[in-house]
């Protein structure tokens, strides 16, 4: 993928001069770190962005106005026509539908562009704002699961949710299939 486009973003792949944005926005925004699994990073200086740009599944969201990295989302664990998903945003930009926007508009790359049948995502428990992302997007509970990783030196639960392609497009129509 080279780049998706909404009204207000740019979802396109990581550059090294987003080093600065996504340290900012993710790496060292401790608000994101409560709701995104992120590894915490204190200064710039060593936070090493490398392996992130290895990353082919990671792409950064952007402002089309000013083409800042506000944000990233992932797809991963593809196999059998079907992947997960993870976003995160900096705080600063939360409440203000860009999660929705890029969330909405990945799930038709990976349905139209990739040609997957359903995807999947999850959010620990209490963030509701993850929870109406996925809703507005289509997607509806699939499971939960009690204690399933330990993050931040505590035992999380995971709601999960999930969408199928035919499901996608009876609700958005977005694209022929």
């Amino acid at each position: 993928m080279s780049r998706l486009e909404t009204d207000r973003l740019i979802i396109s792949p990581l550059r090294e001069t987003d080093r600065e944005d996504y340290f900012h926005n993710i790496s060292h925004d401790r608000k994101v770190l409560e709701t995104f699994i992120c590894q915490y990073c204190e200064s710039l200086d060593e936070f090493d962005f490398s392996r992130y740009l290895e990353n082919p599944s990671l792409f950064a969201i952007r402002r089309k106005e000013t083409g800042c990295l506000i944000g990233i989302i992932l797809y991963f664990d593809e196999s059998g026509g079907a992947c997960e998903i993870g976003y995160g945003l900096g705080s600063d930009h939360w409440g203000r539908g860009f999660a929705t926007e890029a969330v909405r508009r990945f799930l038709e790359f990976l349905f139209c562009d990739k040609g997957l049948h359903a995807v999947n995502a999850s959010f620990f428990t209490g963030n509701d704002a993850s929870r109406r992302v996925m809703e507005k997007c289509g997607m509806t509970f699939s499971r939960f699961s009690e204690k399933e990783l330990e993050y931040l030196g505590v035992e999380r639960d995971l709601i999960y949710y999930s969408v199928t392609r035919d499901e996608w497009q009876r609700a958005f129509g977005e694209r022929d299939l």
